[in-house]
């Protein structure tokens, strides 16, 4: 990264119903953003997703008629996400559960339990087996859910969250609103930039790690990025979906 060092503003976000707001005990010494982090990594994002989202909007027509054929309900699932400093956005994805159910509750419990580290992997026979994922997803994906899931297809629409400048093509992924609760300070390190579509976590065992280790490497993405760093995560992301390895 380049430029000198400044003294960072110390992050500060918004609960999302009881509009608390929360600041980092002390402001610490880290290098400025480079320039590619600044200006460029925007057009990037900008121009990547634009003509990524021309070339796949047959297949993600398709892929709302599956659907819609398969299951009733609406095709896109809106949910509320921490963006960049805490800030809250609509998060879109492909349906891929049941729309008769409501699984907040459950997600909230697992999400509490894995980020606290509380909570012990499903298949961990060895690390090459874990999977952390909330036991209830089985019982209420849909068949189509269940490829796209596999595919990440379900991952498409977030294609509108990085033009409308929510997301950035590469970054941490983006946790539900209500998980900034159960973390410590040092995980809030990963809102110091826009969440990503895919990040460094994602292709080094996606559903396999624990938390702290998804962090770990989210702040090691952050304190080297850069745009060569950016072309590999993408280039090695495309692998990973293609064999479904480590998916949840």
């Amino acid at each position: 990264m380049e430029g000198g060092m400044r003294l960072a503003s110390p992050l500060q976000t918004r609960s999302y119903i009881q509009h608390r707001v929360w600041v980092a005990p002390e402001p610490v010494l880290r290098p400025k953003p480079g320039l590619y982090q600044r200006y460029f990594k925007r057009v990037f994002d900008l121009v990547f997703a634009t003509l990524a989202l021309i070339v796949l909007f047959p297949l993600m027509v398709i892929i709302a008629i599956a659907i819609k054929l398969d299951s009733p309900g609406p095709v896109l699932h809106v949910q509320k996400r921490l963006g960049k400093d805490g800030k809250i956005f609509n998060f879109y994805k492909f349906r891929s559960m049941r729309a008769d159910v409501d699984h907040t509750r459950s997600h909230r419990e697992f999400a509490r339990d894995f980020i606290q580290g509380k909570i012990a992997p499903i298949d961990d026979m060895d690390d090459e087996d874990r999977i952390y994922k909330p036991p209830m997803d089985d019982i209420n994906i849909t068949r189509v859910g269940r490829f796209l899931r596999r595919t990440s297809l379900d991952e498409l629409p977030q294609l509108i969250n990085v033009i409308k400048g929510d997301m950035s093509l590469v970054g941490p992924r983006p946790n539900m609103w209500y998980e900034l609760e159960y973390y410590k300070t040092w995980h809030k390190r990963r809102l110091e930039v826009l969440p990503g579509l895919t990040g460094l976590p994602q292709v080094r065992g996606r559903s396999r790690l624990r938390f702290d280790e998804i962090v770990e490497l989210d702040i090691q993405y952050i304190e080297n990025l850069s745009f060569w760093l950016d072309i590999e995560i993408i280039l090695q992301t495309i692998p990973m979906i293609l064999t479904g390895n480590g998916a949840g």
